[in-house]
């Protein structure tokens, strides 16, 4: 299927043995799975595009992170129907090799994109709540757009083999990303993309969120039912990156250590690809929850959406296609209106 069969199931420690991998295993749920991110996660990045672009006018730091972590998700989801097709196919990709490569690329920049921007979240908030007094001068526009900048071109030259891998051959046997061996450099690269990838900015959401929580829970501005928001928010936080991206990342890690000995069967083979497979699935819910998590279920962006709404009835209004008043328009947007605003702390500020 997508990159995520860029296994190399046959590799030279098998001897060169042919297994028969169990392709259909992961048909009906990986298209039930794409069609159900794409279907939340398509309308929910386009909506975050628009009001993380109202941050970011502005002048909101948090928002430049934002709106790069949804045009990224976006970007990915958009190369969702071509695996889709693959797989419905019988794993034949009937595009180009060029469009195999292309679809590729999009797909390994956007797993360790948003992984990288989701600590500049972690950590800007942070630096917002522990640091609050100091946060001004250290939380600056220009800042945060180099720090994007600067992961996004690093992710970018990183993934650039890809383009001359021969996975990405489709000519021959139409497979994109799935045949291939388990070599030297490639068992490094997965070590490397285990500890640089997924540990260390795991280590960093662990610290970062651990801080914010004993901050919040400190403060005696707080009543216990924000606290209690707060609480559930940093764990959503962190269950959601461990639910996305911890079962890919410790399989390539085991395929990695497996790699160090000689006797594997096919069905050691056959087990590591179903599991990674479906782990490398799991990781696309990560495109359609952000935009739910870190923006659309902020206070100030419900408001904003109370605004955006309020303001297209009042236009209709001056029309004559409403007769009720202003002020009767901006009550009906009250429900959206949340009363505590604590999550503006951990989204907003």
């Amino acid at each position: 299927m997508e990159p995520n069969n860029a296994f190399n199931e046959s590799n030279s420690s098998l001897s060169n043995v042919n297994c028969s991998l169990p392709y259909e295993n992961d048909r009906l749920p990986l298209l039930i799975l794409y069609s159900i991110v794409l279907i939340v996660g398509v309308p929910a990045n386009l909506i975050t595009i628009y009001l993380t672009y109202l941050e970011v006018q502005n002048k909101n730091v948090l928002g430049i992170y934002l709106l790069s972590l949804s045009v990224c998700d976006l970007m990915y989801l958009g190369t969702l129907p071509s695996w889709a097709i693959y797989i419905h196919k019988g794993h034949f990709w009937q595009f180009s090799s060029l469009a195999c490569k292309i679809t590729g690329y999009i797909f390994f920049n956007n797993m360790y994109i948003s992984i990288f921007l989701l600590c500049c979240v972690s950590v800007d908030r942070y630096i917002a709540v522990v640091y609050s007094l100091k946060s001004r001068d250290l939380r600056q526009i220009k800042w945060a757009v180099l720090v994007t900048s600067v992961i996004v071109v690093l992710v970018a030259l990183g993934h650039m083999p890809v383009f001359i891998m021969p996975e990405g051959d489709t000519d021959k046997k139409g497979l994109c990303f799935e045949p291939g061996q388990s070599t030297a450099t490639v068992t490094a690269f997965n070590y490397v993309r285990f500890v640089i990838g997924f540990l260390i900015p795991l280590c960093i959401l662990l610290i970062t969120n651990r801080a914010i929580l004993s901050i919040v829970q400190a403060s005696e501005g707080l009543s216990s039912e924000q606290k209690t928001k707060v609480r559930y928010l940093v764990l959503a936080v962190i269950v959601l990156y461990l639910i996305c991206f911890a079962p890919y990342h410790i399989i390539l890690l085991l395929r990695a250590v497996s790699y160090h000995f000689s006797a594997r069967s096919c069905t050691f083979v056959t087990t590591m690809y179903s599991s990674y497979t479906i782990s490398l699935g799991l990781s696309t819910l990560n495109s359609a929850m952000n935009p739910i998590l870190y923006v659309l279920a902020s206070d100030n962006m419900r408001k904003e959406i109370c605004r955006s709404m309020c303001t297209c009835f009042l236009s209709k209004q001056e029309t004559g296609l409403f007769l009720s008043s202003r002020e009767d328009e901006q009550k009906n947007c009250t429900w959206l209106k949340s009363s505590g605003g604590t999550q503006e702390v951990l989204v907003d500020k």
